[in-house]
């Protein structure tokens, strides 16, 4: 049996819910619709109460939230939306540090095809360029990394299914970016980030998006709400499934949700769904 698993940074969970126009009902819309088995997600900004508020028509057809809030109110804060109720929860990953703002949550599930299953959501600091003004969050973003990479260095060796999902705020390659030659000094598009994330690669993990798609420019995942960079396609992959050897050798297919147009989007990120038969 096939499970699917869903992406998605919602950029604010109450904002994501709301119906923007007459042919934009929003998430719930996007939701009732979907066959995603598993939603991470990304950016919530709300209280557990708020979520569960916003996503209560959702929640009342039998979908399951777990989440983590941000200490920070109103930022961060990430997601595990399932068809069936996680059989274990574990909250960031051992950080002093990042562990309660709200950037990382996995979830144990019991899987048709391998009988267990781990799935994780994530949302990494964006961090900034290398200058003076930016030293704090550059060096913030590369503590995070260092910390993390030790954590997916023993979650990626198990034997069990995982998978890692969310708002990486990397783009690994030049095919990740419209406009790669111009975000050359860019975060998210820094040599260090994109070691980083080759460095995980080597190590056995796999970006089954990019397998699955290896000579697509993206396909895109987010794009800015400035200028017309949705409508001239000008967009980063930033929004990525890792899986390890075992889930990797089930994804079978793997599509990003594009809205059809600019005022159809109910985030400035689609979501990114992968199949694993």
């Amino acid at each position: 049996m096939s499970i699917v698993i869903t992406t998605v940074n919602v950029n604010g969970i109450r904002a994501a819910v709301k119906q923007r126009n007459e042919r934009n009902e929003g998430m719930l819309r996007w939701l009732s619709h979907t066959a995603s088995d598993v939603i991470l997600l990304q950016e919530i900004r709300a209280s557990h109460k708020q979520a569960h508020d916003a996503l209560a028509p959702a929640l009342a057809r039998g979908w399951h939230l777990t989440m983590t809030e941000s200490s920070v109110k109103g930022h961060a804060g990430v997601g595990v939306l399932s068809r069936t109720e996680p059989v274990a929860v574990r909250t960031g990953f051992g950080s002093t540090e990042f562990d309660g703002l709200g950037r990382y949550v996995e979830a144990d599930f019991t899987d048709p095809g391998t009988g267990e299953l781990t799935v994780a959501s994530l949302y990494l600091p964006k961090g900034a360029a290398d200058t003076p003004q930016d030293a704090a969050k550059f060096e913030e973003k590369k503590r995070f990394l260092d910390e993390f990479g030790v954590h997916l260095g023993h979650l990626g060796a198990q034997s069990r299914g995982v998978v890692v999902g969310g708002d990486w705020n990397i783009a690994p390659a030049e095919a990740d970016i419209k406009n790669w030659k111009g975000n050359l000094k860019s975060p998210g598009f820094l040599p260090h980030e994109r070691e980083w994330v080759a460095g995980l690669l080597a190590s056995g993990w796999s970006d089954v998006v990019r397998d699955l798609h290896p000579q697509a420019a993206g396909p895109y995942s987010w794009w800015s709400w400035r200028g017309k960079a949705f409508d001239n396609d000008a967009g980063w992959r930033i929004d990525y499934l890792l899986a390890n050897a075992p889930m990797a050798a089930r994804a079978g297919a793997a599509v990003v949700d594009r809205a059809d147009a600019y005022d159809l989007r109910w985030s400035d990120h689609a979501p990114v769904t992968v199949t694993f038969g």
